[in-house]
């Protein structure tokens, strides 16, 4: 017999972090709720689906053609932190501990999984620099495998510019997400952030 809720189940299984069982207790939640709320809840995510969209300058994710970071005049444009996904911004803004800029690179370099340096926004960190005034440009990615072949990658070609080029420190535990660090952690990172030879 044919469960009638589950095209339901097989496209909330397709959330990260959300297994069958979560799911199929979503879909009973989901069923519970006003018909009015759950057209209003499938009405948001079309609308914030179909709007939003990339920062002209950074990447990261925006409902106008620059970010409120990149058009807002007090931060500090002469530090660039570069991160792997929008998401990590919102965890390092979290902290309250950097006020500057951020490039986002839409991924990390990982060769077993055809990700290389050329399929990431590398080119366009590259002319940001190059057209820019900064001081120091701050590598803001997971440590991981991935994360620590980027880093090694971008601090060898960037070595040409002059700027401090620093990554965050190791309060984070190898292997680990900056997206499920407390602020805390992530906080104390931002601030030792270490200097790459």
């Amino acid at each position: 017999m044919l469960n009638p809720i589950s095209p339901l189940v097989e496209q909330l299984v397709k959330l990260p972090g959300v297994g069958q069982k979560s799911a199929q207790r979503l879909a009973f939640f989901i069923l519970s709720m006003p018909v009015k709320d759950v057209e209003q809840f499938s009405t948001v995510i079309r609308d914030v689906r179909n709007r939003v969209t990339y920062c002209q300058q950074c990447f990261n994710l925006t409902l106008e053609p620059l970010c409120a970071i990149c058009s807002n005049p007090k931060r500090d444009a002469f530090r660039l932190c570069v991160v792997a996904d929008p998401k990590d911004i919102f965890s390092i803004e979290r902290t309250l501990e950097f006020d500057g800029i951020y490039h986002v690179l839409g991924g990390l370099i990982s060769p077993l999984d055809g990700v290389t340096p050329e399929s990431i926004r590398i080119s366009e960190l590259i002319y940001r620099l190059r057209s820019g005034d900064f001081k120091e440009v701050v590598l803001a990615v997971n440590p991981t495998i991935e994360g620590e072949a980027t880093v090694l990658y971008l601090a060898s070609i960037l070595k040409t510019f002059s700027v401090r080029l620093t990554k965050l420190a190791y309060g984070l535990p190898i292997g680990g997400d900056l997206e499920y660090a407390d602020e805390l952690t992530l906080q104390r990172a931002v601030a030792a952030r270490i200097t790459i030879e």
